[in-house]
């Protein structure tokens, strides 16, 4: 089964009808037939951001129930310091925690498509067996 990981911000978009990103983010998710991945740590963003919605953490739980999101949570402390090794090499992209967490489960699922609207970051970003990411999102 094809496998995307996504970040916080196709989450947010996907839930806020008013972000710009909403139509090219709610289309991609729409037609994919794989499965989705991401981590805890991108979890605990979204419910951050999603918070000032009305129903917004709800509508996220429940989107993540309906949709079989797969939810890493790599917080075992070798992954905290694989994360945080991640930040302090890409500290001049930058890389926040969750971004770093999505590189490790990258390389763990061995998969480097995602759903992001963090261009920047996931074209300087690379696994650990040097693979680059592809953002699977159209320029909005």
């Amino acid at each position: 089964m094809r496998t995307y990981l996504i970040d916080t911000g196709p989450f947010v978009a996907y839930l806020d009808r008013k972000d710009r990103a909403h139509a090219v983010v709610a289309a991609s998710i729409e037609v994919f037939k794989g499965r989705l991945a991401t981590t805890g740590a991108v979890i605990s963003e979204v419910m951050y951001f999603v918070s000032e919605f009305p129903n917004g953490p709800i509508s996220f739980a429940k989107f993540l129930l309906g949709s079989g999101v797969r939810i890493a949570e790599l917080a075992q402390p070798a992954d905290i310091l694989a994360a945080a090794e991640l930040m302090v090499k890409y500290s001049d992209t930058p890389m926040d925690f969750a971004d770093a967490t999505l590189v490790l489960l990258a390389e763990e699922l061995g998969v480097t498509e995602i759903l992001t609207l963090d261009r920047r970051g996931f074209s300087a970003y690379k696994t650990a067996r040097g693979k680059s990411f592809r953002v699977v999102l159209p320029l909005q």
